[in-house]
């Protein structure tokens, strides 16, 4: 298959966005610079640490571009020096107008959700935690409000009743690959064709799902809920950023436990929900390991 030529800025910084910018490299795509988040101190050494779409650029030999502003001069003059045709983004941040405009054939945006469900940071753990079946990938056009835009291409794909965010994600960032070619040659086929490219816009709805960031106090575990709506809750945030609680056992009271895996009914550790009892499968104290609820039992004193 003949790769047709399109000048491409590539965005992203996670491991999620790495699979579909190795792809286009793969498959003999024009990627003329890529777009990632600065170094960040992490470790007890606070190095810096470059994010693994870096990473891998700088292992393709493509040049990397890290602002701090996205509205920034300096950025802005270097990003349109590289007169790149299509832009791409794949878990970046907000683009201003100013960027996501300056292609001649605009930016296509990768979202993990059947849009126009789930718009926002998190849409394959908000999908696990809202007890959903089905969830996929959605390439779509950019525009000023987040998410929103009109719709390239979807792939759809089902969700496993024991299905954690870790699998899915993993899935799902498989998915990406597929679809940021598919879409990518759609652009370029209709603009060699000059004919404009078949989208479809997106309703827009109050009775559609959000999937907003994920911080500690919206990661804890309501035990008022419903044991299916807990287990789904833990498994929707296993293993990152993961599902806490505050938790007795054996008489000695542990803060911020790290939960992976809950299961309806009684168990080792079971604590009682709206409709019963849930029990706690697999969790981590603090400064501990991760273990199942009774080898960690059988440690305490």
């Amino acid at each position: 298959m003949n790769t047709p030529s399109l000048r491409i800025v590539y965005m992203g910084t996670p491991d999620f966005a790495v699979a579909g910018l190795r792809a286009l490299v793969e498959n003999g795509f024009e990627v003329v610079a890529v777009v990632t988040m600065p170094d960040k101190p992490a470790g007890r050494g606070h190095k810096l640490q470059q994010s693994p779409v870096k990473q891998y650029a700088l292992s393709a030999g493509l040049p990397v571009l890290q602002p701090e502003r996205l509205k920034d001069p300096v950025f802005l003059a270097e990003l349109e020096s590289y007169k790149a045709d299509l832009q791409i983004v794949t878990a970046f941040r907000m683009l201003p107008d100013v960027v996501w405009s300056m292609p001649r054939l605009g930016t296509f945006n990768l979202h993990a959700s059947l849009l126009p469900q789930y718009r926002g940071a998190a849409p394959i753990n908000w999908a696990i935690i809202n007890g959903d079946k089905e969830t996929g990938c959605t390439t779509f056009l950019l525009r000023h409000d987040i998410d929103t835009g009109d719709i390239l291409l979807q792939e759809r794909t089902p969700i496993g009743e024991q299905e954690d965010a870790g699998s899915l994600h993993d899935r799902l960032m498989e998915m990406s690959t597929g679809l940021t070619l598919r879409t990518t040659r759609l652009i370029a086929d209709c603009d060699a064709q000059g004919i404009p490219v078949p989208t479809t816009p997106q309703e827009m709805s109050d009775r559609l799902l959000p999937a907003p960031k994920l911080f500690k106090d919206n990661c804890r575990i309501d035990f008022s809920r419903t044991a299916e709506e807990i287990v789904n809750f833990v498994r929707g945030l296993s293993p990152y950023p993961a599902a806490w609680c505050d938790l007795t056992l054996r008489g000695n009271k542990y803060e911020n436990v790290k939960v992976f895996r809950a299961e309806k009914g009684d168990g080792p550790i079971a604590v009682p929900c709206a409709d019963g009892t849930v029990s706690i499968a697999e969790l981590q104290l603090p400064g501990k390991k991760r273990m199942d609820a009774a080898s960690l039992l059988n440690g305490i004193r």
